[in-house]
């Protein structure tokens, strides 16, 4: 029989924020792997539990290799408890490839609910948070930065990003130039820790603070695009968004009808400016 993956959720910086649950589980694993075994061996001290069983490092760098022996562990009946430096496991961190192979063996997977940067930062941001998606981190790159941003430009939905803090600078600068430097967000700073700090502003503001030099854990929180007024799109943008329909495969019809219903407008006002356009070549 199977034996069971737990992923574990741990603390973003105070450890007494640790569910119960957690220590349970580090004294009944067969195997922990963890994503850096001294950061492990900090929080059981601080937790007050000795592991009972083997404790490997499970990070990028080993992360594809390391995977097939937890599976077979696994597969034997081992409790393998997954946990990373902070937070949920695959969420930015090691985690995924297991849970993936794990579930490809039909292996039971479960999980210890924890802390989370993105919804702690998502709650103290003071932004909408009814809908919100979660980017992750940047490309390092200057050029995929920016387009990695445009293809969000247009996003309704709340943004949440982890940043490095000698990357702040340049990531809030770039986001003023591809979202419009008043659009409101929020710097949240070392989280649950001594320095805690949240700065909220427009992104102008923020990139002026970060200039001049920021640390810690950060996460970055930005509010979505506004709405399009549906008089905004002229009759050229509305046959241009049918046409890129229509060059990806959809049949004018529908392309013509989901048109209608992203920009606010009647079928027919569609229908005119693609034969507007037609005529107009």
């Amino acid at each position: 029989m199977s034996g069971t993956l737990v992923l574990a959720g741990t603390p973003i910086g105070d450890p007494e924020d640790a569910p119960p649950r957690l220590s349970a589980e580090l004294v009944a694993a067969d195997v922990i792997a963890a994503e850096d075994t001294r950061r492990l061996r900090r929080l059981t001290a601080a937790l007050g539990v000795t592991p009972a069983g083997r404790v490997v490092s499970y990070f990028e760098g080993n992360e594809s290799a390391r995977t097939p022996e937890l599976v077979e562990a696994l597969a034997g009946g081992s409790r393998v408890l997954l946990v990373t430096d902070a937070g949920m496991p695959s969420v930015s961190d090691p985690g995924y490839r297991l849970v993936a192979a794990a579930v490809e063996h039909d292996i039971r997977v479960t999980a210890v609910p924890g802390p989370s940067a993105v919804l702690t930062a998502l709650a103290l941001s003071g932004l909408p948070v009814d809908r919100f998606c979660f980017e992750g981190f940047l490309p390092r790159k200057t050029g995929e930065r920016l387009t990695r941003l445009r293809e969000v430009a247009d996003e309704r939905r709340t943004l949440v990003y982890f940043e490095a803090p000698h990357r702040l600078d340049d990531t809030l600068t770039a986001m003023a130039e591809v979202f419009g430097a008043d659009r409101r967000a929020a710097v949240c700073r070392e989280l649950t820790k001594t320095y805690e700090e949240v700065k909220r502003g427009p992104l102008k503001d923020l990139a002026a603070w970060a200039a001049e030099g920021v640390r810690g854990e950060i996460t970055v929180v930005v509010e979505g695009a506004p709405a399009v007024p549906p008089q905004a799109l002229e009759p050229a943008e509305l046959a241009r968004r049918v046409a890129v329909r229509e060059s990806a495969g959809e049949a004018r019809k529908a392309a013509i009808a989901a048109v209608a219903a992203e920009a606010g407008v009647p079928k027919r006002q569609v229908f005119d400016a693609v034969v507007a356009a037609k005529t107009a070549r």
